[in-house]
């Protein structure tokens, strides 16, 4: 391939024109930059430092120099926001709609800041109509957002349904475990009315959203269970082991109490056994020993005690272990002195105060601290994110 000499004199032109639109830029930066009151720079740094109260003062300074500057307005708003000043944030963003010179596009971002203040303030109808309102691609998502916070916590689920749907749509986020459980609280609703045909199909959906969903199918259970359908309902709940078994711990005591309606105790206690060698779970060992106690006595409780302080050493099995030896203590006629079966309950003792209170669960988004379990978070309202199993602290 020749060179073409004519390019040399091309070059020095496309030089030229690349320093002639740096300058442009350059000089643009620097005009937009010294319009910026000295104020907004100022609350800048109270920001860098943390300083929000003298960072307000700085940009209430900065847009009363520059009324025009909508950003300002919308720094200031969220500063409000955050403080918990909301009427303050309020009552700027009214005022700023208020101006008739204002865009379209401009009124919009305006109506975005005041639904947010609306919500923050906890005036949930204001802010769902303005939410509504906003249709536009630029806002639709944090909109769907804000409107199924609102749903949510109004208890809406059908619309709550229709937000999270439209919202996966959009952002391509999966609201699938979400939606399960809004079904679940419809069939919830429809069970308290004795409509266990809706309740049944309202859980279908929930499975129909999501195939993991314990919830439904415990539900569905239960639903069982109210019909008299013992069998039926054990059946339901076994589906359990293959969606999530580290959640089996919640339903074990509904499955040894329909064995037993079944007079089938033997074969429930089996069934716990198994899932307890295959799964491990504490909450299980709680259960069987109990029902293994009432069953079979304080001698075979007391085994299955022993074997799993053996396998896993905890003070919560020593204290079923003790609690068994007391009890076949005080029932043994033999016994050489009663107080063998003083010093066993005073080791009880001993270890039920070294427990205490200890276990709880905590939400693995927010670290809330509850006592039972909970689908959905009371302090964030995120769902399952509270473990199946409580943690000893």
């Amino acid at each position: 391939m020749e060179f073409e000499f004519w390019w040399l004199l091309v070059l020095p032109l496309f030089f030229s024109l690349g320093w002639l639109a740096a300058r442009i830029d350059l000089k643009q930066l620097l005009a937009e930059s010294t319009a910026l009151p000295a104020a907004y720079f100022k609350g800048l740094n109270f920001l860098i430092t943390n300083q929000q109260d003298k960072a307000i003062e700085a940009f209430s300074e900065a847009v009363q120099a520059n009324t025009d500057s909508l950003e300002l307005h919308f720094a200031l708003g969220s500063l409000f926001r955050k403080r918990g000043e909301v009427d303050r944030a309020i009552h700027l963003h009214l005022n700023l709609l208020a101006k008739k010179e204002l865009e379209p596009q401009q009124k919009l971002a305006v109506t975005a800041e005041l639904a947010q203040d609306y919500l923050k303030a906890g005036l949930l109808d204001r802010a769902e109509e303005l939410f509504e309102s906003l249709n536009d691609d630029r806002y639709r998502q944090s909109a769907l957002r804000a409107l199924l916070e609102i749903y949510v916590r109004e208890r809406e689920w059908l619309r709550a349904i229709k937000a999270a749907t439209e919202l996966e749509r959009l952002s391509g986020i999966p609201f699938r475990i979400e939606i399960a459980h809004y079904y679940c609280e419809i069939a919830v609703s429809s069970k308290l009315a004795n409509d266990l045909h809706t309740a049944r199909f309202e859980l279908e959906q929930a499975l129909n959203a999501n195939k993991n969903c314990v919830r439904a199918n415990i539900l569905l259970g239960d639903l069982e269970l109210d019909s008299e359908d013992d069998q039926a309902a054990i059946s339901t709940w076994k589906r359990i082991e293959f969606q999530k078994p580290e959640y089996l711990g919640l339903i074990a005591p509904k499955l040894i109490n329909s064995y037993r309606a079944l007079n089938q105790t033997a074969k429930g206690l089996a069934l716990l056994q198994t899932y307890l060698q295959t799964y491990k779970l504490s909450s299980l060992l709680n259960v069987l020993f109990e029902a293994t106690l009432a069953e079979k006595g304080a001698e075979s409780a007391a085994k299955l005690a022993r074997n799993e302080l053996i396998r896993k050493p905890s003070l919560n099995t020593l204290d079923q272990l003790l609690q068994a030896r007391a009890i076949v203590e005080s029932n043994h006629k033999q016994s050489p002195e009663k107080s063998s079966t003083d010093d066993t309950q005073l080791m009880q003792q001993a270890v039920r105060h070294a427990i205490g209170n200890k276990t709880a669960y905590y939400c693995e988004q927010c670290g809330f601290k509850a006592k039972y379990h909970h689908w959905q978070c009371p302090a964030c309202n995120a769902w399952e994110t509270l473990p199946a199993e409580p943690t000893t602290v």
